[in-house]
């Protein structure tokens, strides 16, 4: 059995509306960035917060509370987070681009990879999962949570492919082209592997760190107190338990069958 065969469920009360959307980067947990913002195409003006910590953060607005400053999220005021004001180092005006979904073909794809079928995505989960002891269906409920399926997926943060890779993240996995099904599994697979055996096969953690960065996960000694991030982890587990329990059950089938001839 592929290690992380079976977990129990992972819940988080409420995920409720994603404060964030991390940056993954293998060497630095770059740019906190406001999904809300992204809801609303108006709302493209925003301030980029430069952190001590390291962190950058994009709000739409800000406003002192005391020692704390509240970095809104969104024009409604009702997401926010709260921040000491010693903690901001900068404060710039940028301008958001709007979220971009790449459809078809490109990116140097080639017309087999365009044409990417549930069997040969398998075949590519068999091969990256045997070559990391990992569960094959552990990387489709990633695949899942992270792009649809959709090998040419784009996300706001500029994350590509199906496992969502960042530029710099694949060039130092050796991915050279993360619209490529193969390379990107490949990559994705790799760099989820070093997770779990950076936090010692804990499931969660490296979702967490998957999705936030490992700096996220090692700052807060745990999943990162980020509605975004904690949703994403319940998502992931969820799917794979359910994925899990169907595989269980035709098993369970088919030797039923067996065992009745």
């Amino acid at each position: 059995m592929r290690r992380l065969g079976k977990l129990s469920q992972v819940s988080f009360a409420n995920p409720g509306h994603p404060y964030f959307l991390f940056e993954m980067n293998r060497v630095t947990a770059f740019a906190l960035l406001t999904a809300a913002l992204f809801f609303h195409p108006a709302a493209r003006a925003a301030e980029h917060i430069t952190l001590k910590n390291g962190f950058d953060l994009i709000c739409d607005h800000r406003a002192a509370d005391g020692e704390r400053m509240r970095l809104y999220l969104d024009a409604s005021d009702a997401n926010f987070v709260d921040v000491g004001a010693d903690e901001i180092v900068a404060v710039e005006h940028v301008d958001l681009p709007r979220e971009t979904n790449i459809a078809g073909p490109s990116h140097g794809a080639s017309s087999d990879e365009a044409k990417l079928t549930p069997q040969a995505m398998h075949e590519m989960l068999a091969q990256a999962g045997e070559a990391h002891d990992l569960d094959v269906d552990l990387l489709a409920s990633v695949i899942k949570a992270e792009s649809g399926g959709n090998p040419h997926a784009v996300s706001r943060t500029g994350a590509q492919g199906l496992m969502q890779l960042m530029p710099k993240t694949a060039a130092g996995l050796g991915v050279g082209n993360s619209f490529a099904p193969g390379e990107n599994i490949s990559g994705g697979t790799t760099y989820l592997d070093a997770l779990l055996k950076k936090y010692h096969d804990n499931l969660a953690l490296a979702l967490a760190a998957y999705n936030a960065g490992p700096a996220a996960v090692d700052r807060w000694h745990g999943v990162p107190p980020y509605r975004e991030t904690r949703a994403y982890v319940a998502r992931v587990i969820r799917e794979f338990n359910r994925r899990y329990a169907a595989r269980v059950a035709a098993q369970r089938q088919v030797a039923s069958v067996a065992g009745g001839r």
